[in-house]
């Protein structure tokens, strides 16, 4: 084994980019996320609403009307 400070072979040493905040080591195999892959994560996201919800409590899901005991 090689002391930590000592050079890295040409091989064993990551790829590096520049970027605005300075030099970026690239690990082997990972790739950064893109925007596409962002928007697919989205797109398959359950959909949510975006204000509260009133109960479904009419038709067939009205839970109160099963409790009665006469038609009319």
């Amino acid at each position: 084994m090689s002391a930590p400070d000592a050079p890295v072979s040409g091989h064993d040493a990551f790829a590096v980019e520049t970027t605005e905040a300075g030099l970026q080591t690239l690990v082997p195999g990972v790739v950064p996320v893109t925007l596409g892959d962002r928007l697919a994560v989205l797109a398959a996201a359950p959909l949510v609403p975006k204000k509260r919800q009133r109960p479904a409590d009419h038709g067939l899901f009205d839970t109160n009307a099963r409790n009665q005991l006469e038609m009319f």
